[in-house]
């Protein structure tokens, strides 16, 4: 049976054709899901995805603290290896009062190879956060190997020393350049240039004293602007 809408009365829903019934009907229940789910389950959906994403990232956090606690022992122990080295490192910074006598042990290292110091400058010490570098211009006369041995004996003293900026000429060849007689009787000698390092800690006294050296020069820098 064909029906037109037109036909359709509606104050007289009674009187409607069963399949115009059964449509209305079936239009209005999805309107109401649509709605019900717009309105109602959409948002308790959004809610939803929120409180996993939350969960996992708990879930996350959770495990990784539950790693730490887990390695906690071996932490610290690594912690108290490294506070160990730190403080075995610390203990091969001589302090100020030992840097003199490190200075002398250097020359010596130097002397008891053979070799002859042509320059031994120590320069302005450089601050660190916890440590000051006192770089020694040397310049040094002596065969090849007895610069090897003197290096190799920089390395085993008992406090850090290091050697950088090394220029290595040949010695009778510089000096016939400069226009001095040379005696070319003997082993050939050698000329090394080199940057000596060493270092000693700061105490808190010394940090905040260096602190107040850069202060008052970066003042003296801005009145001089």
């Amino acid at each position: 049976m064909s029906f037109s809408l037109s036909d359709l009365d509606p104050n007289d829903f009674s009187s409607w054709p069963l399949k115009a019934k059964i449509g209305i009907i079936v239009v209005a229940c999805l309107a109401l899901a649509f709605a019900g789910y717009w309105f109602l389950i959409k948002g308790q959906m959004e809610d939803l995805k929120v409180a996993q994403n939350k969960e996992r990232q708990l879930k996350q956090s959770f495990l990784e603290k539950k790693g730490l606690a887990v390695n906690l022992p071996a932490y610290r122990k690594q912690m108290k290896q490294m506070e160990e080295s730190f403080s075995v490192l610390l203990r091969q910074l001589p302090d100020k009062t030992e840097i003199p006598e490190l200075l002398i042990d250097i020359s010596q290292a130097g002397l008891g190879r053979g070799l002859q110091f042509e320059l031994f400058q120590p320069q302005l010490p450089v601050s660190h956060e916890f440590y000051s570098e006192i770089p020694i211009k040397v310049r040094v006369v002596g065969q090849y190997h007895s610069m090897g041995q003197f290096v190799s004996d920089l390395a085993a003293l008992p406090r850090v020393v290091t050697l950088g900026d090394v220029d290595i000429k040949n010695w009778q060849s510089k000096k016939r350049k400069s226009g001095k007689k040379v005696d070319d009787q003997g082993p050939p000698k050698l000329s090394m240039e080199a940057t000596v390092k060493t270092y000693h800690y700061l105490d808190e006294e010394s940090v905040e004293a260096s602190d107040a050296e850069d202060d008052s020069a970066d003042t003296v820098r801005v009145k001089r602007k």
